[in-house]
């Protein structure tokens, strides 16, 4: 596992216990890509699927999947074990019998500890009928080659389905830190990741063999109390990686300050600030 997707898991391992408090944004993109993949299900005759999620948290999505397909055999991948283990007690407990989730037995669905990164090289080649991921694409380290092992495993007119962010995601934020930089006589730096757009989506899925490719964008804009309540939300689901350095000059306590002083100025609401999560619904078929 590369240094960066190892800072990644322990990232998510701490953030596992304080994930679901936080995850507003992700459980409206879960609500969406269910809305999909069912309306997928109604247009399948397959018997017997196979199916996939990629970066399954904690469960969120997994008891969607357990419900809608109790025949299903389901695959529910993570890179972090202390996610797995959240979704395991929401998904297989007899407390989640009890609250109504149909129980499905361990060979039916298999919790797998995982970089999809790696784990998809050799996987099995046409194995998959249907591959399903919520806000995790924008984690992959290369896009490109992860997506043509996932079309390789995927059945001829198997689907990929998955939500991630686009690059408007945060805008506010990197408007501020752009200004703080400048400011200060600096080139302004990265905070955060880099997200594609529809357009690059659309070119990297099809140099992978994917046809039929469709997409949904909106802009949902989220309120907190204080840009420093945001970062710590954000800071809180496992998303703070980032590619800027410390810079001379400029102490990162001030950067910091500074970024919130501007953010506050230029993006404040009634009691806090908001913050824009630019998010993308993508659909494709693997070419028969």
């Amino acid at each position: 596992m590369s240094s960066r997707m190892s800072e990644i898991r322990r990232q998510f391992n701490r953030s596992a216990n304080s994930y679901d408090a936080h995850a507003h944004v992700q459980r409206l993109m879960s609500d969406r890509l269910a809305k999909s993949f069912l309306g997928w299900k109604n247009k399948s005759n397959i018997v017997g699927l196979n199916i996939l999620e990629i970066g399954c948290g904690t469960g969120m999505l997994t008891e969607i999947l357990v419900t809608e397909w109790p025949s299903a055999s389901i695959t529910a991948l993570d890179i972090a074990p202390a996610m797995i283990k959240l979704a395991e007690q929401r998904v297989l407990s007899d407390e989640a019998n009890f609250n109504g989730i149909r129980k499905m037995t361990s060979d039916r669905l298999r919790f797998l500890h995982a970089d999809v990164e790696m784990w998809a090289k050799n996987a099995p080649t046409s194995s998959l009928d249907l591959i399903v991921s919520n806000a995790c694409f924008q984690w992959l380290s290369n896009p490109r080659q992860t997506l043509g092992h996932l079309r390789r495993i995927l059945r001829p007119g198997g689907s990929l389905i998955f939500t991630t962010f686009g690059p408007d995601t945060f805008c506010e934020m990197h408007k501020a830190f752009n200004e703080v930089y400048r400011a200060n006589g600096m080139e302004p730096q990265r905070h955060g990741l880099w997200f594609l757009s529809t357009n690059e989506w659309n070119s990297l899925l099809k140099e992978s063999g994917f046809s039929n490719i469709q997409f949904e964008r909106s802009i949902q804009t989220e309120k907190y109390a204080s840009a420093r309540d945001f970062l710590h939300s954000v800071k809180a689901m496992g998303a703070s990686t980032s590619e800027a350095v410390t810079m001379r000059g400029l102490s990162s306590r001030r950067l910091f300050a500074n970024m919130y002083k501007e953010y506050e100025g230029n993006f404040s609401i009634q009691g806090g600030v908001i913050a824009s999560y630019d998010l993308l619904l993508i659909q494709a078929l693997a070419d028969g």
